[in-house]
């Protein structure tokens, strides 16, 4: 990882308190980048453990081929150096974020219990895996998220190949370091430069939300669909005033 100021465990445990679609609306704010092409999964993922709610950490990459029985033999002290790999990042919650070559066609899982145990004890909050998981309960047990693309019953010739690079997962490229928040929705992986104005713009667009848009909609009993109308419109330019003046944006309800 790239030495910078990173988080506090105070500032990602907030940000936990948070599901990753209220990230997405502060981050929107803050970012120069394009919100419908940067950070977010393009495909569908799979949140194992979703009772366990939402998870934050920084990016440990990695990348496999369970289907290659030339790995293991070719490359039998991997496993060790990538754990050696993972204890050697900064004292932060961490993400293994996995890409596996073999997709669409995959055949075995990195991911069990085993694994996740040993991932627990060095740092890692959980996994995003462009592959395949297995041990569900066993790996809840640990502590230990999984976004997946699918279970598996096997591990196959699991062995990392390649880590610390930039790897695609969900048709989106991540690297080393980034900050990720994912849950049962899916993930985003924050530019770094995003950083330190996340929490803050989460915060203030779900109270600026709460206060406007929700607000007036709650508030409907009553009331004849027309004024109903009127209202939403009057709450959604408050909404857009809100959001220009803290952002210089107007938010989704409004012209950027």
């Amino acid at each position: 990882m790239h030495a910078r100021q990173r988080l506090s465990h105070t500032q990602l445990l907030q940000l936990k308190r948070w599901n990753t679609p209220t990230v997405f609306n502060g981050w929107e704010q803050i970012t120069s980048h394009d919100s419908a092409q940067v950070g977010i999964n393009f495909e569908p993922t799979t949140d194992f453990m979703p009772q366990m709610g939402p998870m934050v950490g920084y990016a440990v990459t990695v990348v496999v081929e369970p289907s290659n029985p030339q790995h293991p033999k070719d490359f039998p002290d991997n496993w060790m150096e990538f754990y050696r790999h993972v204890a050697s990042q900064p004292d932060v919650p961490l993400i293994i974020v996995m890409q596996d070559l073999d997709k669409p066609n995959f055949r075995g899982s990195c991911w069990g219990e085993v694994n996740a145990n040993i991932q627990r004890a060095l740092g890692a909050v959980g996994c995003i895996v462009d592959g395949c998981v297995r041990d569900l309960d066993e790996m809840t047990n640990a502590g230990f998220k999984a976004l997946a693309s699918r279970m598996a019953v096997g591990h196959a010739h699991a062995v990392p190949l390649r880590w610390g690079e930039p790897v695609e997962v969900f048709g989106q490229t991540i690297h080393p370091g980034q900050l990720i928040h994912a849950d049962k929705h899916g993930f985003l992986a924050v530019p770094t430069e995003d950083e330190p104005g996340l929490l803050d713009a989460a915060v203030f667009m779900d109270r600026n939300e709460c206060d406007t848009l929700i607000a007036s909609a709650r508030s409907a009993a009553g009331k004849t669909k027309q004024q109903i109308a009127d209202d939403l419109a009057k709450a959604a330019a408050a909404f857009g005033r809100n959001a220009q003046q803290k952002f210089g944006k107007s938010g989704e309800f409004g012209n950027e």
